[in-house]
């Protein structure tokens, strides 16, 4: 625009040189050609510069406000040259205004005001001077320039605003560009982040331990990963709420972040489980100072408002070795967090050689016993409960054993817990409880049979569904009872009061089982359905030699017959407990004093040789 602007009017004061005074063709246009290159070096100079909206809004009310001067300032020495001259001169004047006020026009059509403002500073004076001049060519030039001026105003107000439009389309497209760039970070974030800490969580933790082994394995390094379990985490929920549990969590975070290496990665897999995965130095010693590390966390209480909560963790860490995938590297550290939890609670363990060999079995039978035919392999031993009130025994225990034909005979203290970690305890129970109603449809009918449910069992809607439609199908559904363990209800006490009261549907009773070695005992009494409870064989063993352990034995006796309920007592081994707990007010006993868990063709004979036993007794009597 400048360039058509300064070239048109250099040509102008060309033709009137010699013509009009010096002053008109060489110095006030030499002024506002100046005016219009120092305009454009304004505008080369700042090319390409990022705006701000209000920076440019700024540039756009100065680009109005010195498009009207200008196009002032040319119309006005436009008009002092028109007295000097000859028609044809007269005529290069109005062609001038009349062109370069069109070209401007044209070139500002983006910018409607400016042009809009140069437009009516030049039309205007050009329209009123050549109507005053009162000869019919000017006049005619004056219509005939307002004419086309008129007709592009409309072209230029028309393109103006599908400019606009299209202005407002790319915004609206940048917009929701952008908008759909945050989503999808934020997507990206909740994928990878967890939410409560703020770290990342097992999705990132699996990714990330991929690419961190291959890359310490590309270098000939080792990683290493810890694994953290809180123990009895799930109390600090059930006493404080989960609100308080969940700042616990996130005080953990805050706390193992604070004292990480910073390259080492922090993530939270699930619940109360976090992990680390270390590079080197990961030797055994490395190790043995990331455990005291994460020991320290757990010595200072976490004080919030809803009182002091004092937690600790199970570790488990271990250290890459060639040919580890992320998978078996991560499965060693559960491993090693595993024996942890059952043998050391509240400290670390390094994977070693024998949890190797001991992983390695325990894999293999994990793979029997999903393969296994359960009611080929499963069997029960039944163990009397006998009532000393009544002097003969009123029902037995039942106790899974499995014997495989590859691995022989398996502890249920190693198949059980394993059934549980792998999903596979459902399947153990109901292949139990279908040997259990067969036994007792065999056996008089005041005995009764109790069958262990597991935490699983009582927590999964689907598990009880096929437990209440086994039982239902039986002919003698009422002489099966089921015990639970505090640690089962625990998970989630609700689910568990509906599970049991369909059992109790069935005409079944419900035992509380391992009493008093749990958490929050005496609610668990109070909130669930019992028909009794079995204290622990902890209470048993020293209820002759420790007062403290009288007391309480005394204490749950009287529990339970203020509550209405029946009191079994396990592990009773000697006359001398027994006497004692007879005397303490204790009714119903099992152990080995009263009979060791024998196979179920026995327990005819069995109850054959106690009647008789109890008809001699009673003769001599007599």
């Amino acid at each position: 625009m400048y360039a058509m602007l300064v070239s048109n009017t250099v040509i102008l004061a060309w033709t009137h040189l010699g013509v009009a005074p010096a002053s008109l063709t060489l110095y006030i246009p030499g002024v506002l050609v100046a005016l219009s290159l120092l305009r454009t070096l304004l505008w080369w100079r700042l090319r390409g510069r990022p705006l701000t909206i209000s920076k440019a809004r700024s540039n756009l009310r100065a680009m109005i406000w010195v498009g009207a001067a200008l196009a002032l300032g040319f119309t006005t020495w436009s008009f002092s040259l028109f007295p000097y001259g000859d028609a044809y001169l007269r005529s290069h004047i109005a062609f001038y205004m009349g062109i370069t006020t069109i070209g401007c026009m044209f070139c500002l059509m983006h910018v409607r005001a400016a042009a809009l403002a140069v437009g009516m500073c030049v039309l205007v004076p050009f329209t009123v001077f050549f109507v005053m001049s009162g000869q019919m060519t000017l006049i005619a030039i004056a219509i005939n320039m307002v004419l086309v001026v008129s007709v592009l105003l409309i072209i230029l107000l028309g393109n103006n605003r599908d400019f606009a439009a299209l202005v407002q389309s790319r915004t609206a497209i940048a917009t929701r560009q952008n908008e759909t760039q945050r989503l999808s970070e934020e997507n990206n974030r909740l994928a990878n982040i967890d939410i409560l800490t703020g770290i990342p969580n097992r999705r990132s933790f699996e990714r990330m331990l991929g690419e961190h082994l291959a890359v310490a394995q590309a270098r000939g390094q080792t990683i290493a990963v810890a694994r953290i379990d809180l123990d009895h985490f799930r109390a600090v929920n059930e006493v404080y709420g989960q609100i308080t549990g969940d700042l616990v969590l996130a005080e953990v975070a805050r706390r193992i972040n604070a004292i990480k290496r910073p390259t080492t990665v922090l993530t939270r897999l699930d619940g109360d489980n976090f992990a680390l995965i270390m590079h080197e130095p990961c030797d055994e010693a490395a190790q043995l100072r990331c455990a005291e590390a994460v020991a320290s966390v757990f010595r200072q209480s976490f004080d919030l408002p809803l009182g002091v909560v004092r937690v600790t963790a199970s570790v488990g860490i271990a250290a890459s070795t060639p040919g580890d995938t992320a998978e078996t590297l991560f499965d060693h550290a559960d491993y090693a967090t595993w024996v942890a939890k059952r043998d050391q609670r509240g400290s670390a363990v390094l994977f070693n050689a024998t949890h190797q060999q001991d992983l390695r079995r325990t894999r293999y039978m994990e793979h029997m016993l999903h393969t296994a035919d359960l009611d080929d392999e499963i069997y029960i031993l039944l163990q009397p409960q006998f009532d000393v009130a009544v002097g003969e025994t009123t029902g037995f225990e039942v106790l899974a054993r499995w014997r495989n034909p590859v691995l022989g005979e398996v502890s249920p203290v190693d198949f059980i817990p394993m059934a549980e970690r792998t999903g596979q305890i459902n399947r153990v129970t109901m292949a139990v409880l279908r040997k259990a109603i067969a036994v007792a449809a065999e056996l008089p009918r005041s005995v009764r049979l109790s069958v262990n449910l597991s935490a699983n069992d009582i927590g999964s809607t689907s598990a009880i569904e096929q437990i209440v439609a086994l039982m239902g199908r039986s002919a003698t559904p009422s002489r099966i009872d089921f015990e639970i363990t505090e640690t089962a209800v625990m998970r989630d006490l609700k689910q568990a009061n509906q599970s049991l009261l369909a059992l109790l549907g069935l005409g079944a009773r419900i035992a509380l089982d391992d009493f008093g070695t749990g958490h929050s005992s005496l609610t668990h009494v109070q909130k669930l359905p019992l028909h009794r409870i079995k204290i622990d064989r902890s209470f048993v063993a020293e209820v002759n030699d420790d007062p403290a352990s009288r007391a309480i034995v005394k204490t749950m006796i009287d529990l339970c017959r203020n509550l209405g309920i029946s009191c079994v007592f396990e592990g009773i081994e000697t006359e001398d407990q027994l006497h004692t707990l007879v005397a303490l007010g204790g009714s119903v006993m099992q152990g080995y004093l009263f009979g060791r868990p024998m196979q179920a063709a026995l327990v005819t004979e069995y109850l054959k040789r106690e009647r008789g036993l109890r008809h001699v007794e009673g003769r001599v009597a007599s």
